[in-house]
């Protein structure tokens, strides 16, 4: 919205103040400043407020507005007073004003720090967390504007509006003044402010993910009158899948008396169901959809899937048109999944919703699927579907221009019906947000996720996000440090994730490997070499192993304290006519379930070779249905018996089978079982079925007894791999999760330097003044003192080097530095490359330096090429390198390798996010390949890591505290065995890019 001419020109509309938030019940709304333009609208929502509510503003009668005051309320200068509004469908539904005030109360401007803020919310919408979301917003337009504190005064009978000031986190004092609450906010956000945001933040759009998954109604717009076409599709699919609500058939083309399509009731639009609709199944071309989105906001429609395509796939013009579709739809109040979807799938027997292209739901499960591709979503549909894998939901997000994996991981993190997540992205619009809602949610339960498109540089068509420069490596890491099992393919994520699904958490790396095939068991033993982990030598069963010996040899295996997982290989057994004999399958795959369900809880793998019998049998037992939640298993953390947030606190109970068919009523013991390793509670809609009922997903459950302290025999889903190298890579994986969580439940700490070798204020000031009044945006790259001024700052000392533009100045250098010393070129082209003979070390006198200077001129050039210089020798050690950027997307990265070649060439490179803790500066040294040489490899001294782990420390926190740093690079750090010694430092200044992740909510606009 543009400013009227009325308004000042020195301050013009501050469109970055213009945001999108979830609000509580999942439902979008606007915020927006409010300009002269709004009188209208600002008279007709006063209008609907309730006396009382006015009441609650004015502190007196006021049942309407002046034309004095709409003109105050509408004309705004955006620095000494401010006012915002929430919109719905173009109308406000709230307000909130500041005006600036001096000590004494008064109307001030700068520098004057403290305004009174006021609100009011339509009582329609109260309760819905909008004064919150106004209040996050509000306060950081103040800050922006200079504005310290906010004063408010309150009557004591408006519990809602303390509530929320209350609520905030700020810090904040109240008193109590002639009959009114006087509230003052510090706006300086804090660790509390920042946590109750990000917790309204997940449950505002967790809670809009479920309004989209389980709707009480569904409309599919697009149904063609005849047979065949996307809706009369999605329509049968709904159908198909039993969902539990109401269906019905939209198209402006049907007949007046048109009554039914597919058995359901049929209409020309939404508007005349005249019932409310939660979700609308979008399905006709895309010049039609702004008419039909208009048509659903305006009936009140909470969601929609789009699954028309012509929209970013399809070049700039696409672009735009997405852009208009996000905008519109959010206007409404209504989130969109799509365009060119897919479609979703709820498999919770309470919905059962398959909104989807896919003519068959999968089968119910504890897997949730997100992908960003239609044609990866039916593959590893189909790949689940061949494991006998149940889903939880799957989501085929296509453009994703509104719901994105972010808001799934926020849905997955408290949903009890899923234990896996599993995503197929192809580009992470909010890279930083990303990172924190997968590491939130991996603390409780496995997130899996393949990456597209890693290194084409751009994003694929359809994907209007920003475009992440960091390397697919640094990527790859960030996801590890935040506890993201990341994969190369789909089958390997199927493959993780049947294992996590339906095996509890290995305890460590050892693995007992059983089997009828000696190759076999060393093809898998060399497997797990490869992998990381520790097999023991292959127990060859022989070829003569009946079902009976491999129960035994499993159950023995799993009683084995020094193993933690157990992988079974299986040929066929050849009978006494030399055939192969396939009818064992059902028995050998009894007989593992068997020891598996008796034995102690550690994870159990089958590798087969054309035995597809087994894998089916293994298959058919047993499903990921929920077992019941009364045992944890894995390492690490335990999930709480809730979800964050749930009602009571409590989740609900896991019914358990009872002998005879029926479900077991509450109170009646259930079997001891282990969790998979997500959430272990059940909603009421996924408690498991009774013995033999035709639950989705559910098979009938052996007849045999647990034993204490184990599972039900069904609880436990032993999936089967046609290869020795998927299983092991599949529970490598496992063992690097289930160490992540153990590590994760007593996380690192980020030291607080408490000696005086930091100097945070000083080196802001510096950085101040080397940036200047008015920065240039592409910043600017320090001077070599500039930026050993600027690292002395935070305790980070390079040696000095002298300027040696001729060979008595180089004579002179060493005479004031002492030898032993070094002549090193600095020109770009030569810097940090010994190899093409620019470095000569250990000069011990004037001769060897002036003729190692005579060398360097003779061979390279004149020494205003290569601007050489004098350094003292340092202890020696091992070159390393230690850097930092930041990418505008993920944000500060921390790096350590190798200098030279082992970095440069081959990319053995580690990375963390920043600010590091303590643990990930320990783990940064050791996680490259090469760290054995700072480990006193092949009986060389051991270099001092303490020292190269502080270092790294200090270099995070000058960029965590310092945005401004946005670059800067120590080569070479030579790491002798006491100290370390930096050689080379460079660093790059520039403003710093926006924080997007500790502002106010928004939702992301592309």
């Amino acid at each position: 919205m543009e400013p009227t001419p009325e308004q000042s020109p020195h301050h013009a509309y501050p469109d970055h103040w213009e945001a999108d938030v979830v609000l509580r019940d999942g439902g979008t709304a606007r915020i927006r400043p409010i300009t002269t333009d709004d009188a209208e609208r600002l008279v007709s929502f006063y209008e609907q407020v309730s006396d009382e509510s006015k009441y609650y503003r004015f502190f007196a009668p006021y049942p309407r507005l002046s034309a004095r005051d709409v003109h105050r309320f509408t004309h705004h200068d955006y620095v000494d007073r401010v006012g915002l509004a929430v919109t719905i469908g173009g109308e406000f539904i709230a307000t909130v004003r500041y005006d600036r005030i001096d000590g004494q109360g008064r109307p001030a401007s700068a520098p004057a720090d403290e305004a009174e803020v006021a609100f009011l919310v339509q009582d329609a919408h109260q309760g819905r967390g909008v004064a919150s979301a106004l209040l996050e917003h509000i306060a950081a337009v103040a800050r922006e504007r200079g504005i310290r504190r906010f004063a408010a005064e309150v009557l004591p009978a408006n519990n809602k509006m303390i509530k929320v000031f209350r609520d905030a986190g700020f810090t904040q004092q109240r008193s109590f003044e002639d009959g009114s609450v006087h509230l003052t906010l510090d706006l300086e956000p804090t660790a509390e402010s920042l946590a109750v945001q990000r917790a309204r933040e997940q449950r505002a759009e967790a809670r809009s993910v479920q309004r989209l998954l389980a709707p009480g109604s569904v409309a599919v717009i697009g149904v063609g009158r005849a047979p065949g076409g996307v809706g009369r599709s999605v329509l049968r699919n709904l159908l198909g899948s039993g969902f539990t609500g109401r269906a019905y058939a939209v198209n402006t083309s049907f007949d007046a008396g048109t009554g039914t399509v597919e058995g359901v009731p049929a209409h020309r639009s939404v508007s005349e169901i005249g019932e409310q609709v939660d979700l609308a199944v979008v399905a006709v071309p895309a010049d039609r959809v702004p008419a039909v989105v208009a048509d659903c906001g305006e009936s009140g429609v909470q969601g929609l899937v789009v699954l028309s395509a012509g929209y970013a796939e399809r070049g700039a013009e696409g672009r735009e048109r997405q852009r208009e579709l996000v905008r519109q739809a959010r206007s409404y109040g209504m989130r969109i999944i799509g365009p060119n979807a897919f479609g979703i799938i709820n498999t919770a027997p309470e919905v059962r919703l398959n909104a989807s292209l896919a003519p068959e739901s999968p089968k119910a499960g504890r897997i949730g699927l997100f992908t960003q591709s239609g044609a990866i979503g039916i593959a590893v549909l189909a790949g689940l579907h061949r494991r006998s894998a149940g889903l939880s939901a799957f989501i085929s997000a296509g453009n994703r221009a509104d719901v994105s994996g972010n808001d799934f991981l926020q849905y997955w993190y408290e949903d009890p019906g899923t234990d896996v997540a599993l995503l197929y992205l192809e580009s992470l619009g909010n890279p930083r947000k990303f990172t924190r809602l997968a590491r939130r949610t991996a603390a409780v339960k496995p997130v899996v996720v393949v990456k597209g498109a890693r290194h084409s540089g751009t994003n694929p068509p359809g994907h209007a996000v920003p475009v992440s420069r960091i390397p697919d490596a640094t990527v790859s890491a960030l996801m590890r440090q935040a506890g993201v099992i990341r994969v190369d393919t789909v089958t390997e994520m199927v493959d993780v994730g049947v294992l996590l699904a339906g095996q509890p958490l290995p305890d460590g790396p050892r693995v007992a490997i059983l089997g009828n095939s000696e190759s076999l068991g060393l093809l898998t033993y060399d497997a797990c070499l490869a992998e990381g982990l520790r097999p023991r030598p292959p127990r060859d069963l022989t070829t003569v192993a009946s079902p009976q010996d491999f129960r035994n040899a499993l159950a023995e295996a799993l009683a084995d304290r020094t193993c933690d997982a157990v992988i079974v290989t299986a040929i066929p057994w050849v009978g006494e006519d030399g055939e192969a004999e396939t009818g064992d399958g059902e028995v050998l795959a009894a007989a593992l379930r068997e020891a598996a369900a008796t034995g102690p809880a550690k994870p159990v793998a089958v590798v087969h070779v054309e035995m597809g019998g087994l894998a089916q049998a293994l298959a058919a037992a047993t499903s990921t249905a929920a077992p019941p939640a009364n045992r944890p298993s894995g390492p690490g953390p335990q999930a709480p018996s809730a979800a964050p947030g749930a009602p009571g606190g409590s989740a609900a109970r896991i019914l358990a089978p009872a002998s005879d068919g029926r479900t077991g009523a509450p109170g009646d013991p259930a079997p001891s079982t282990t969790r998979a390793p997500g959430h272990p509670a059940a909603s009421p809609g996924r408690a498991l079925a009774a013995e033999g009922a035709p639950s989705p997903g559910r098979a009938p459950v052996s007849e045999a007894a647990p034993s204490p302290g184990r599972p039900a025999p069904d609880a436990g889903r032993i999936p089967a791999y046609p290869a020795a190298e998927r299983a092991v890579r599949a529970l490598a994986e496992a063992v690097k999760y289930a160490q992540w969580r153990r590590q994760a439940a007593t996380p690192g700490k980020v030291p607080e330097f408490l000696d005086d070798t930091i100097d945070e204020h000083g080196t802001a000031a510096l950085i101040g003044r080397l940036l200047g009044p008015d920065p240039d945006p592409r910043g600017r790259p320090l001077t070599h003192d500039e930026a050993c001024e600027l690292l002395a700052g935070y305790g980070i000392a390079v040696r000095p080097a002298l300027p040696a533009p001729d060979p008595e100045a180089a004579v002179a250098a060493a005479g004031q530095l002492g030898y032993p010393v070094a002549l090193k070129t600095t020109a770009p082209h030569l810097r940090h490359r010994a190899d093409l003979g620019g470095v000569r070390l250990d000069l011990a006198g004037e001769n060897a330096l002036r003729r190692a200077y005579d060398e360097l001129t003779d061979l390279l050039g004149t020494p205003a090429e290569l601007r050489p210089v004098v350094q003292a020798m340092a202890p020696r050690g091992v070159d390393t390198v230690v850097r930092a950027s930041i990418d505008a997307a993920a944000g500060a990265v921390l790096s350590f390798g190798l200098a030279g070649a082992p970095s440069e060439l081959l990319g053995d490179t580690a990375h963390r996010l920043v600010p590091a803790t303590d643990r990930d500066a320990a783990e940064l040294i050791r996680s490259i390949k090469a760290a054995p040489v700072l480990f006193g490899w092949r009986g060389s001294a051991p270099a001092d890591t303490a020292a190269l782990e502080e270092l790294l420390l200090r270099v995070s926190r000058l960029v965590d505290d310092h945005p401004e740093v946005v670059s800067a690079a120590l080569e070479p750090v030579v790491v002798a065995t006491h100290g370390l010694t930096v050689l080379g430092a460079s660093v790059r200044l520039a403003p710093p890019p926006a924080r997007s992740d500790l502002g106010p909510r928004r939702l992301p606009s592309y």
